[in-house]
């Protein structure tokens, strides 16, 4: 599990990393670990053609002594500097030094160039690129690019980023992951990111990132005394005889998630009966008269009356809830009832429903997604290019998996099934919203490797991610 950080949290330790190491220490640690990444990147060093596009920030110092030690094993690197009068001194001195040709900011020096690393901007950068550096960016969009720490810019403490910013095939970030790195149009620009541990002292984290370690670590295994009651029981409230397919998608994978029994209470009894015949289904019955350790709730359920009162119903129950889709937009015109639970409620919302519940999230996704946490008393899954997990207390995951292709129809239901099922189990509404949106960007992956795939292909491709991440 990474820590994510602020820029204000990295600027103080490294701050405090420099005020307790010899002049210029940290950045050689960095240029070194650069270099190296930058070296095995290319098919051989000697004679490979390098190009360093340089800013006046110490990521164009990283980028000059990473260039420096390139130089001198026999790669021909050329500096292109924005600025001759504002660089780094040592660092232009030592790659001088080493044989390495500096000029000024011309694109077409870019030509044939095997490799280019990107330092222009660092994580001070503000509003994007400007003057020369957007045509250096331009000249680089063809060219295998490394980024030095954040691609030049990307917003590094929220990820925004206009057309204008560059885009890298790997990013080699020091000391810990950025906001900005993770999250918004930052996670995407990063390309393969690459974390440096510079040994900074840093705080506790205002966010993680899970590792496939640590959803195994979490994902339910059944002991030798369990039963399908102890292993957790879902309900299930989705589907009409409009949307079936939403109860079927938000049942399956709430089997698939390892709680031990799912009862269906939705408007689609025929069509789970008819797909799951191990689902218990409960006619006419109403929550608070069935026994489960956790909901799914609005997935196809509608958004009348009737389904306002049997939402209502579930979250007047006092076991953790999952509320998707159409219950989010019934929770936007009643948020009194999710704000006064004391149980757990998770809301997964995309952009459009977070918008109906707490306004627009803006640029800084994560922190948006932190206040509508708070203000509601709920864990807040905003879905996205990187899907941002948000609790009441501030605690926040952003899950690293996923595709694109994930943004078709029902495949949210399968999600919310997923969260179900390991809410059931036990685990914490963060974790199990985190956990699960890892487990579904697997499957989506999985799912996509025979071109664009449906929810049905993103819920067969869940027995095989879970299988995938708990042998890895």
């Amino acid at each position: 599990m990474h820590g994510v950080y602020t820029v204000e949290q990295i600027r103080a330790a490294e701050d405090d990393a420099m005020a307790r190491l010899p002049e210029g220490a940290l950045m050689q640690r960095a240029a070194h670990a650069l270099s190296v990444h930058c070296a095995g990147l290319l098919d051989r060093v000697y004679g490979a053609r390098v190009a360093l596009l340089v800013g006046s920030g110490n990521n164009g110092g990283d980028a000059l002594f990473a260039g420096a030690r390139l130089a001198a094993r026999g790669a021909r690197v050329t500096a292109l500097l924005l600025d001759p009068e504002r660089v780094h001194g040592d660092g232009l001195l030592a790659f001088d030094r080493a044989g390495g040709r500096a000029a000024g900011a011309d694109p077409s020096a870019l030509r044939g160039a095997d490799l280019v690393v990107d330092g222009m901007l660092g994580i001070g950068g503000r509003g994007g690129l400007r003057g020369p550096a957007i045509e250096l960016a331009e000249a680089a969009a063809d060219l295998f690019t490394v980024a030095v720490d954040v691609p030049s810019g990307v917003d590094a403490g929220t990820g925004v980023a206009d057309d204008t910013a560059v885009r890298a095939d790997v990013t080699v970030t020091f000391g810990a992951l950025k906001v900005g790195t993770v999250v918004g149009a930052g996670a995407q620009l990063c390309g393969e990111l690459r974390l440096i541990d510079l040994g900074l002292d840093l705080p506790m984290a205002s966010a993680r990132v899970l590792e496939a370690g640590d959803v195994r670590a979490v994902l339910p295994r059944p002991e030798a005394t369990d039963d399908k009651y102890t292993r957790g029981v879902v309900g299930v409230v989705a589907g009409s005889p409009q949307y079936s397919g939403a109860g079927v998608l938000a049942t399956g994978s709430a089997l698939l998630g390892g709680g031990g029994m799912v009862r269906y209470l939705g408007l689609a009894p025929d069509a789970i009966r008819a797909r799951y015949p191990e689902v218990v289904v409960h006619d006419d019955a109403r929550p608070h008269e069935v026994r489960v350790q956790a909901w799914v709730v609005g997935p196809g359920m509608g958004t009348d009356d009737a389904a306002m009162a049997l939402l209502a119903d579930v979250l007047r129950t006092d076991v953790p809830v999952i509320a998707d889709a159409d219950a989010i937009t019934l929770i936007a015109r009643a948020p009194g009832l999710v704000r006064g639970r004391s149980a757990p409620t998770v809301l997964t919302p995309h952009d459009r429903e977070f918008a109906r519940l707490a306004g627009q999230p803006g640029a800084d996704r994560l922190n948006a997604c932190r206040r509508a946490a708070a203000d509601l008393g709920a864990t807040l899954l905003l879905k996205g290019n990187a899907t941002i997990v948000a609790d009441r207390d501030g605690t926040a995951y952003v899950n690293p998996t996923g595709t694109p292709w994930l943004g078709t129809a029902g495949s949210g239901d399968v999600l919310s099934g997923l969260v179900g099922s390991l809410l059931a189990s036990g685990l914490p509404a963060p974790l199990a919203a985190a956990t699960a949106a890892y487990v579904h960007g697997v499957a989506g992956q999985r799912a996509a490797t025979d071109g664009p795939p449906t929810a049905i292909d993103v819920l067969n491709a869940l027995r095989g991610s879970l299988r995938a991440i708990a042998a890895d």
